[in-house]
């Protein structure tokens, strides 16, 4: 029975040996060389499972534990803002030279981006457009064309910081660089986008009146006389250097400031209403001033648009955009009135042409076929080479 018994010599459960059982001794083995009979069976050895075997600790991993680094840029100036107000100047000073407009465009941009354009130096950027937009035409030059485009683009993004002055400067500066700009490109959704943005802004002008016209004239006028300028000025300040010395004269001790007339709550009422209506003119002012800039933007974009009719793809658009500003030419001043309506002619007499099959130039239009036709009349074309090799087949043969 004992010999049946599989579990004999297996440890209990709770024992766990970590050595074999020891091997019978040679005193156990007789002498003749044969084996002794056990009376019972020696213990099986016990075999540890490799489930259980104890696991050797993996080396770590050096790299993996050490922190990964992690390339990161910085969007933000550490720089105080007399710093920031310091590169704005030096921006400024360069930014009117066209060599250097493209890097100095570029330095703005990164203020902007970076957050340095706050209400304490939003007045010293405000200089850097304005030096940019010294020269009214220079934002449409071929060189500078696309910087100008990203500056202004860029500048959209700092309007909360502008007043109303600085915010309808710059609107009149962005339909020059952006709108105006967007007229050169070779998209046509982008064209017909920026027409679309000049024919809201043409409907959202007020009607001119008479005074309007007699501004515009007073202005031709001192354009005209710009020349004499500069001896006007130094005429007014020895007038006003004589004036100062008669008051001297007549009042060396300045007694006439303590013997007033009136009293102080009047002089208070009096400065009062002369501010407000000193704030009221100037705000007339503003508004005369921003829609003369935005006239003139207008017709700059509208001169652009002509120059491109050209191209066939422009045409119908170009043909649209004119004929709004000549329904709206009452919006504009009586030298804007003249020359929308000198453009509108030149437009509606090449829209003629185009109906009679001509093109813009005066010649009659032609289809791809009859170009091709046209281009290859002379060309000799070979029965086993290209068009235009040495055979004597002609090329009216292969065309029809």
């Amino acid at each position: 029975m004992e010999e049946d018994n599989l579990f004999m010599g297996l440890p209990p459960p709770s024992a766990r040996p970590n050595t074999l059982p020891p091997l019978p001794s040679v005193a156990d083995q007789p002498s003749n060389g044969y084996t002794k009979r056990a009376s019972s069976p020696a213990p099986a050895p016990i075999l540890k499972s490799a489930l259980k075997r104890e696991k050797h600790p993996e080396p770590q991993n050096e790299a993996a534990e050490a922190p990964q680094k992690r390339l990161r840029f910085k969007t933000t100036v550490d720089a105080s803002e007399t710093q920031v107000i310091e590169a704005m100047q030096k921006i400024a000073s360069h930014i009117t030279n066209p060599g250097k407009f493209s890097k100095a465009s570029k330095l703005a941009i990164q203020l902007i981006q970076a957050g340095s354009v706050k209400p304490g130096t939003i007045d010293h950027f405000i200089a850097i457009l304005e030096a940019a937009m010294s020269s009214p035409t220079a934002c449409n030059d071929a060189s500078v064309r696309a910087d100008y485009h990203a500056l202004f683009s860029a500048a959209q993004d700092i309007t909360e910081c502008l007043s109303k002055k600085q915010r309808n400067q710059l609107t009149s500066w962005t339909m020059r660089a952006v709108v105006g700009n967007d007229l050169y490109t070779d998209d046509s959704f982008v064209f017909s986008k920026a027409a679309t943005r000049i024919k809201e802004a043409i409907s959202s002008l007020p009607v001119t009146t008479s005074d309007d016209d007699i501004e515009e004239a007073i202005a031709l006028k001192d354009e005209m006389e710009a020349a004499n300028t500069d001896r006007e000025e130094q005429e007014d300040k020895s007038s006003a250097s004589s004036e100062a010395h008669r008051k001297a004269e007549s009042d060396p001790f300045g007694l006439d400031a303590l013997l007033t007339s009136t009293s102080k709550l009047d002089e208070k009422v009096k400065g009062k209403k002369e501010g407000a209506v000193f704030s009221r003119k100037a705000e007339e002012d503003e508004s005369k001033r921003f829609l003369k800039s935005q006239r003139e933007a207008l017709i700059l974009c509208l001169e652009i648009a002509a120059r491109r009719y050209k191209i066939p793809w422009c045409q119908t658009v170009i043909d649209i955009l004119v004929k709004h500003a000549f329904d709206n030419v009452e919006r504009f001043t009586s030298r804007q009135r003249d020359a929308i309506g000198k453009l509108w002619a030149s437009i509606r007499e090449q829209h003629t042409r185009r109906k009679q099959g001509k093109s813009v130039t005066g010649k009659l239009d032609m289809n791809a076929f009859e170009w091709l036709q046209e281009k290859y009349a002379g060309e000799k074309i070979s029965i086993r080479h290209a068009v235009g090799g040495s055979g004597d087949r002609r090329a009216q043969q292969w065309l029809g």
